[in-house]
Parts: C-alpha cells; structure tokens; sequence
C-alpha cells in the first residue's frame, strides 16, 4: 500500500501499532529503551486501518501489527524484532538512529 511505502521511507524507523495490543506496547518500550524515537502510527485511529492491517500482512509481517520498518525496509514483526535483538543484531540497525 502507497501509505506504508511512503511513511516508511520518509522515516528512519517506523512501527505500524494499534492503541490496544500489547506486544506493540513491547516493542514500543523496547525501542525507547534502546533511545530511538520511531514513528508511531496506530492503524485503529486510521479510516483506512483494515486495509493497512490487509497490506502489511500481504508485505509478509508475521503478525499485522506491529510491523516494524528500518530505513525503510519491513524488520517484521515481535518475533523478528525480539530475535534480532537477543541475537545482537538489531542495535546495529539501530544506531544511526539513537539519540
């Protein structure tokens, strides 16, 4: 979908959310934690957020949401994000990014 496309590469780091789930929230503390300030955009505030959920499924997020993107690039979802962490590999990502 032209949406994410677009937010995704005009932001460095980019987390498609809803207000309601948890495991966005996880993701979201995570990231602060790691001092980066991504955009946040909950697709439940969006009229057009079943077809943003449709599309970042059909992208290849595991979960709809969250769907995390990285210089423009989907990382995926909680299991990625949460796999490239303990793995080591996501502050690399993250460092043109931190604060």
């Amino acid at each position: 979908m032209e949406k994410i496309v677009k937010l995704a590469s005009e932001n460095g780091i980019v987390i498609f959310s809803k207000s309601t789930c948890c495991l966005c929230y996880a993701v979201q503390i995570l990231f602060q934690e790691l001092r980066v300030h991504p955009l946040i955009y909950e697709i439940d505030h969006d009229p057009e957020g079943k077809e943003i959920e449709k599309a970042l499924t059909r992208m290849g997020c595991s979960g709809p949401v969250p769907a995390v993107f990285i210089n423009g690039k989907l990382v995926g979802s909680t299991n990625e994000v949460m796999s490239l962490h303990l793995s080591g590999s996501l502050i690399p990502l993250l460092r043109p990014y931190q604060a």
